[in-house]
C-alpha cells in the first residue's frame, strides 16, 4: 500500500505544473529618486546624475540639447557605457591633429591633456592603443604618475613615400602605425613632432598637410586612405576604455570600516582591483543587480530565465540558486546535478551497464581531450624550431639551455600572479619564479613576428651560448604556447635607470661605481658586436635594460629581443623600432639597425649617467626637452659642466674627468654612423677614464703625470665639431614602438 502511494505522488509530481513565482521584483541600480539612464545610457550607482545621487568622484552630467536628446558626460568625455563587475566604463576621446602650410609652421593643431588625477578613473593599457594616421608625423602619448611626474612616453610615427605607396587595409607603419601603452596613468598628453624636416621628404606635403593621433580601443581597424588625403578624421571621436575603483585600499582594510564600505549588498562581494589601488564589488553567484546598494544583488530565477534542468527533469528555484529533482525510478546523475539518471536501487543491473558505458566514454573523452591539446602544444612546438633545440639538448650534455614546458613556468610564476610581476613593457611582462630550485625571470611577450617563427630555434641556440659575466644569461625557453615564453637568470638589485633617477632608491651611486658601470655595459656590448658568432645587434640599449647585481655590477639584459647581424635585405625594417631619446637618427633614415646604432644609443646612457636628468622630458622647455640635444649644444657653448651630477662634481677635484665622459659621449652621438667609435673602442676609452679617476683620487701625482694621463692617445678619440646639433635636436623628438 505504501509503495503505491509513493507511485501515485511521483505520477502527480510529473503531471503537475510548475507553480509559478511572483514576478521579480523590478531591478534597481540607483538611489532613490535618481535618474537610472541618460541618452540611453544606464547610469548605475556609484555613478549619478544630481546632487546625493553619486558616490564621491562618479559625478556625471547629464547634458540636453535643444532637439531633446541626452549625453551623459565625465567631465568633458562622453561617457558610451559602464560595466559595475569589471570596473570599466567606455568614454569618447577626441581625435588629435596637426596640420602643416607650405612650410613646416604648423597652421592648424589640436592635442590635449587629460588629467583625473586624484579620481577613481585611470586609463587601461591592455584595451587600449595609440594610433597615429599620416605621413612622416611622431604623434606621442606622454604618461605621468599622480604627481604629474614625467614617467615614460609611448608612440611611433607612420612613414610615407609616395601617394601610391598608401593603401587602403591594415595598419602596417605606411601611413598608419600604432603602439601599446606599457604603463598605467591617469595623466597623459597628446603631442606631436614632424619627421620631414630632417628624413627630407617634403613630397609628402602634395597629398597630405595633415597627421592625426588617436588613443582607442585595440580592436579592428581598416585604413582608408582618405584619412590621410583628406581632412575628414578632424573633429571626430574614438572610444577608449578606462578603469574604474572604489579608494586607494585593499578588501581586507575596507571592510574593517563598515561606514565607508562600498559593498553594500548582503549578497555581495568584494575584490581587489586589477589595475589600481583600490577595489571593486560583485553579487555573489546566482544573484545580480548593483552590489554597491542595500538590496541591489537580487536572486536569479534561474528556473525561468535558463531552465537548467534536462527532461524530465523538474527545476525548484530558491534563493541564491535551484536544484533539480526527479520522478520516480529516476536519480540526479552524479557530477551533473541537471540531469536525471535511472536509480541503481531499482534497476541494479541495467545500470551498472549504463555507469561502465558512462565511465568508459568519460575515459576516452579525457584522453581525446588530453591529445588534442598535446596536438597543439606540439604544433607550437614544431613551429618555433623546437626540434632543433631539442636534439642539441640531446647531444650536449653541456648545453646550459633548457626547454621548460608550459605546466613548469605556470607553477613557478604561481599561474602568472599578479603579486609576481617585476617589470611591463610594450612587448611584454617580467614575472619572477622559481625553477629548479633557482630563482629566475620569466618574460611573457604579448606578440609574435610571424616571419620569424620558424628562425626562433635557431636564434635560441645562438644566444643561450652567449657567455659574458656582464650579460644576463639566457637559461631557456617554453616553446608549447603560441609566443614563446623566455626564461632569464634572475637580478636582484633593479636597474640603472631606476638608481639614476631615483625611483625605489634612496642610495647614491658614487661616480666610480657608475664608470664601473657604464665599462661593463659597453664590455658586453662590444661582446655582442665582436664575439658573439654571428655578431648581435641589442637595438634597445638603454638604462633601463642595465640590471644591477648585490655588487652593482652591470648586466646588460633584453638582448634576446635582438636581432643577429644581418645577411640579406630580409633584414631591411619597414617600421622604426627602439625607444623615445635613444633612437639613432640614421637608423630613422636608413630604417636598418648596426652595430653602431647600439654606439649611438650607448652615448644617450652615459649623459644619462652624468647629469641625472631624463632622455625626454616633456615638461620641459624647447631646448632643454631632449637630454642629447641640450647636452651637445651645451658643449659646443663651452657650458657642459653647469649640467653634470652636483654629487659628482663634489665627488672629484677637477671635472676633467667627467668632461672625458662626457666628449666620449658626443663622439658616440656623431650623425653619421661611420663617424662613431665602436664598442670595443667605447669599452677602451671607459676604461682609461676609470684608470684616471683612480690616479687623481688614490695618487699624490706630479701636474706632468695628469697631463700625460689626460693626453694618452693609443685609445683617444677625435672630436669632430660638424652641423650635428640642428640634426639631433630634431631626431631626438623621433619615437617608435618601444619594446
Amino acid at each position: 500500500m505504501g509503495a503505491m502511494m509513493l507511485i501515485i505522488i511521483q505520477v502527480l509530481l510529473l503531471i503537475s505544473p510548475s507553480i509559478p513565482k511572483s514576478a521579480a521584483q523590478s531591478e534597481v541600480i540607483t538611489l532613490p529618486g535618481c535618474p537610472n539612464s541618460c541618452g540611453g545610457v544606464l547610469i548605475p550607482y556609484p555613478f549619478g546624475i544630481g546632487p546625493k545621487c553619486a558616490k564621491p568622484g562618479f559625478e556625471l552630467n547629464c547634458s540636453t540639447t535643444n532637439a531633446g536628446t541626452s549625453t551623459p558626460y565625465l567631465g568633458n568625455y562622453t561617457i558610451l557605457n559602464i560595466s559595475l563587475s569589471s570596473g570599466l566604463a567606455r568614454v569618447n576621446m577626441p581625435v588629435s591633429y596637426e596640420c602643416y602650410g607650405n612650410t613646416t609652421r604648423t597652421n592648424l593643431s589640436f592635442t590635449y591633456t587629460v588629467d583625473w588625477s586624484g579620481t577613481p578613473f585611470q586609463l587601461n593599457t591592455e584595451k587600449n592603443i595609440i594610433r597615429a594616421i599620416g605621413c612622416n608625423t611622431l604623434a606621442s602619448l606622454t604618461i605621468a604618475d599622480s604627481g604629474n611626474s614625467y614617467v615614460g612616453v609611448t608612440g611611433c610615427a607612420p612613414l610615407c613615400e609616395s601617394l601610391e605607396s598608401l593603401t587602403n587595409g591594415n595598419c602596417s607603419g605606411i601611413g598608419c602605425c600604432q603602439a601599446t601603452i606599457p604603463e598605467t596613468s591617469n595623466y597623459f598628453i597628446t603631442s606631436f613632432s614632424d619627421l620631414d624636416a630632417y628624413l627630407n621628404t617634403s613630397i609628402s606635403y602634395n597629398f597630405t598637410r595633415c597627421g592625426y593621433s588617436m588613443l582607442m580601443e585595440n580592436s579592428e581597424f581598416y585604413l582608408k586612405t582618405s584619412y590621410i588625403t583628406t581632412n575628414e578624421l578632424i573633429g571626430q571621436n574614438t572610444s577608449a576604455v578606462i578603469d574604474w575603483s572604489i579608494g586607494n585600499t585593499t578588501c581586507n582594510i575596507a571592510q574593517g570600516n563598515k561606514s565607508t564600505y562600498a559593498c553594500r549588498s548582503e549578497n555581495s562581494f568584494c575584490l581587489n582591483s586589477s589595475t589600481s589601488h583600490g577595489y571593486l564589488c560583485n553579487c555573489s553567484d546566482g544573484y545580480q543587480g548593483n552590489p554597491y546598494l542595500e538590496g541591489g544583488c537580487q536572486d536569479i530565477d534561474e528556473c525561468v530565465k535558463q531552465n537548467p534542468c534536462s527532461e524530465p527533469a523538474k527545476c525548484h528555484n530558491y534563493q541564491g540558486g535551484y536544484k533539480c529533482s526527479c520522478p520516480f525510478g529516476r536519480r540526479l546523475k552524479r557530477g551533473n546535478k541537471n540531469k536525471c539518471g535511472l536509480d541503481l536501487a531499482l534497476v541494479l543491473g541495467p545500470c551498472c551497464s549504463v555507469v561502465a558505458l558512462s565511465f568508459l566514454g568519460l575515459v576516452a573523452y579525457v584522453v581525446h581531450e588530453k591529445r588534442k591539446v598535446s596536438k597543439v602544444e606540439e604544433k607550437y612546438f614544431q613551429e618555433h624550431g623546437g626540434r632543433i633545440l631539442l636534439e642539441k639538448i640531446q647531444s650536449d650534455q653541456g648545453f646550459g639551455f633548457a626547454l621548460f614546458t608550459k605546466e613548469q613556468i605556470e607553477q613557478a610564476t604561481n599561474n602568472f600572479d599578479n603579486a609576481n610581476i617585476i617589470g611591463h613593457g610594450g612587448q611584454g611582462t617580467v614575472y619572477k619564479g622559481s625553477l629548479r630550485d633557482q630563482m629566475v625571470a620569466i618574460k611573457k611577450c604579448k606578440i609574435t613576428d610571424e616571419r620569424k617563427k620558424k628562425e626562433f630555434g635557431k636564434e635560441m641556440l645562438i644566444l643561450s651560448q652567449i657567455n659574458h659575466k656582464n650579460i644576463v644569461k639566457i637559461l631557456g625557453c617554453c616553446l608549447e604556447v603560441d609566443v614563446p615564453m623566455l626564461v632569464y637568470e634572475f637580478i636582484p638589485n633593479g636597474t640603472l635607470f631606476h638608481y639614476i633617477h631615483g625611483k625605489n632608491h634612496e642610495t647614491h651611486i658614487s661616480l666610480s661605481k657608475c664608470l664601473k658601470i657604464a665599462h661593463e655595459s659597453a664590455e658586453a656590448l662590444a661582446y655582442l658586436h665582436f664575439s658573439a658568432s654571428p655578431p648581435i645587434f641589442h637595438g634597445d640599449v638603454k638604462s633601463l635594460n642595465i640590471l644591477l647585481d648585490q655588487s652593482y655590477s652591470a648586466k646588460v639584459s633584453d638582448f634576446g629581443a635582438s636581432i643577429l647581424s644581418p645577411t640579406d635585405e630580409a633584414q631591411f625594417v619597414t617600421v622604426v623600432q627602439g625607444t623615445c631619446g635613444y633612437l639613432d637618427p640614421e637608423y630613422m633614415q636608413s630604417y636598418q639597425l648596426t652595430d653602431k646604432s647600439d654606439v649611438y644609443s650607448f652615448g644617450v646612457v652615459l649623459l644619462e649617467i652624468l647629469t641625472g636628468k631624463p632622455v625626454i622630458n616633456f615638461f620641459a622647455t624647447e631646448e632643454e626637452r631632449s637630454l642629447s640635444s641640450y647636452c651637445l649644444c651645451a658643449m659646443k657653448e663651452n657650458k657642459m659642466h653647469e649640467l653634470l651630477n652636483d654629487e659628482f662634481k663634489s665627488e672629484v677635484d677637477d671635472v676633467e674627468v667627467l668632461m672625458e665622459v662626457a666628449r666620449l659621449a658626443k663622439e658616440c652621438l656623431n650623425m653619421k654612423g661611420e663617424d662613431r667609435p665602436t664598442m670595443k673602442k667605447v669599452a677602451e676609452e671607459l676604461d682609461r677614464i676609470r684608470k684616471l679617476k683612480q690616479h687623481l683620487w688614490e695618487q699624490e701625482c706630479h701636474p706632468k703625470e695628469i697631463e700625460g694621463l689626460l693626453n694618452e692617445t693609443s685609445h683617444s678619440i677625435e672630436i669632430e665639431h660638424t652641423n650635428y646639433f640642428s640634426l639631433e635636436n630634431k631626431a631626438q623628438k623621433s619615437l617608435s614602438i618601444g619594446r
